[in-house]
């Protein structure tokens, strides 16, 4: 990869006139110059994709489903070195980033690239004079925004269903992770994308606020902030421009008075700290019953303890460092927030005196945590757990749904039936039962201020069509 500031605009590579410098999460050094986008790059990458857009939503399904697949290839191929530069850049741990950045990407773009050949363009239904013609079409031009946290994972989310679809895509990455962008305009060149089908800029709130608002643009696909989303929108109603909205989250883990808490803890190692709290489904509300309140914050204790701080290129990691330092005073903020609450700290609360550099919080826990505490309500996004108490299940559920967000939930019993039960009753997009793994195949996304629309699984590739209804009279055959 190149070590020059780059955009991919229309099939080529061009050298950035402003950049950002990138830096590295766990040292705080300089890791590379990122791209940053001017209006013109955004308006040089938007024509791009309209001039490719009439030919790749002509290609037949087959065709760009071939074409994905190589797209794939190409990404496996650069797999361990994507995964460990995403580490550099924003500090998720190695034995996550393998995973998130390296092999996951391409098995989506694979899982499109077949249900893109599996997907009907044309379905005729019998009507009152005739039939009609209900035909799928690409919706356009798309701009895809992704953040700094999953860049790989949440840019693949939007990538290939999109061109599978046939949209054409400006996909913009945050300046944090501006450097593993470029691989996704390596993979499109080697996998032989027509040019101007995808085209990768970078850059910050200014260059996403002009992409969303562009007359070029015919969809938005954004993942971030609830406040960044509420903004985004706003603007997208206004110009009547479909948009799909993954924002924030403050899910529960309702721990019930059955649960497994040694099966409970080793889950929520990865469902309240996974990519150190730097993650929008996160269960960072702990709802723990009364009758075992003390044994449930005891173990909470013990996990904690036992977590790994360091360096996140180390495989036996479990918490590495922030994105950087205005996130990791962020989260100390919120800390700062919980200590001059009726909260109680038990464990972390600091920055690691073993970690003199980058940016790492340890592992926080406040007990007695009142459900209207800003902590309990509003995203931290770092490794920050606030335990709630309750009286029974219906007290759980309530606490759970005293929200803004929805966007994920985890539910922990040794009985399945009452755990799904529970799960059911609570307002959110995704939920758990003594897990929360994302299943490709299915939808994810959030309801009220978590988002608007679905990722992933068949609906993640119904977003980026539009539906014609072609009436015609007299027999379908005809």
């Amino acid at each position: 990869m190149s070590t020059r500031a780059q955009f991919f605009i229309g099939g080529r590579f061009r050298t950035a006139d402003h950049v950002e410098p990138v830096l590295e999460a766990a040292t705080g050094e300089f890791l590379g110059d990122g791209a940053s986008a001017t209006e013109a790059d955004v308006d040089a990458a938007v024509a791009a994709a309209r001039v490719a857009l009439l030919d790749w939503q002509s290609a037949s399904p087959d065709h760009r489903a071939e074409i994905l697949t190589a797209f794939a290839a190409a990404l496996d191929q650069r797999a361990r070195g994507t995964a460990e530069l995403v580490t550099r850049e924003n500090g998720m741990p190695m034995s996550l980033s393998r995973g998130a950045n390296g092999r996951f990407p391409a098995a989506l773009f694979r899982y499109y690239a077949q249900l893109i050949t599996e997907t009907p363009i044309e379905e005729i239904r019998p009507s009152m004079i005739g039939h009609t013609i209900v035909r799928r079409e690409a919706v356009g031009v798309v701009a895809a925004i992704v953040p700094w946290n999953y860049p790989q994972a949440l840019a693949a989310f939007k990538l290939a269903p999109a061109l599978a679809a046939g949209c054409t895509v400006v996909l913009k990455a945050a300046p944090e992770t501006a450097l593993d962008a470029l691989v996704f305009a390596e993979a499109a060149e080697e996998a032989g994308l027509p040019p101007g089908v995808l085209n990768v800029v970078a850059g910050g709130a200014s260059a996403g606020a002009y992409l969303v608002a562009h007359p070029g643009v015919d969809k938005v696909t954004f993942t971030g902030s609830t406040a960044a989303g509420r903004i985004i929108g706003e603007v997208c109603g206004r110009l009547l421009r479909p948009v799909t909205l993954e924002l924030g989250g403050k899910s529960a883990a309702i721990i019930l008075d059955d649960a497994d808490l040694d099966a409970t803890m080793k889950g929520l190692r990865n469902a309240s700290f996974v990519n150190n709290g730097q993650t929008c489904h996160l269960s960072s509300r702990i709802l723990a019953p009364r009758s075992r309140y003390d044994e449930v914050l005891a173990a909470l204790v013990d996990m904690v303890d036992g977590l790994k701080v360091g360096d996140p290129l180390d495989t036996a990691t479990d918490i590495g460092p922030l994105v950087s330092a205005r996130q990791r005073d962020r989260v100390l903020g919120y800390i700062a927030a919980g200590n001059s609450s009726s909260a109680k700290l038990v464990v972390g609360g600091s920055v690691p005196a073993d970690q003199p550099r980058g940016w790492f919080v340890s592992p926080t826990v406040f007990a007695d945590v009142n459900n209207g505490d800003r902590i309990a309500q509003e995203e931290i996004f770092g490794p920050v757990l606030a335990v709630v108490p309750y009286d029974g299940d219906e007290e759980a559920i309530a606490l759970a749904n005293a929200s803004e967000f929805g966007l994920a939930g985890t539910v922990w019993s040794t009985d399945d039936e009452r755990g799904t039960e529970v799960a059911r009753a609570v307002r959110t997009g995704t939920i758990g039962v003594n897990d929360y793994q994302l299943d490709f195949r299915a939808p994810f996304g959030g309801v009220k201020s978590s988002g608007i629309g679905r990722e992933l699984g068949p609906e993640g590739l119904e977003a980026f069509f539009t539906l014609k209804s072609i009436y015609r009279v007299g027999p379908a055959d005809s």
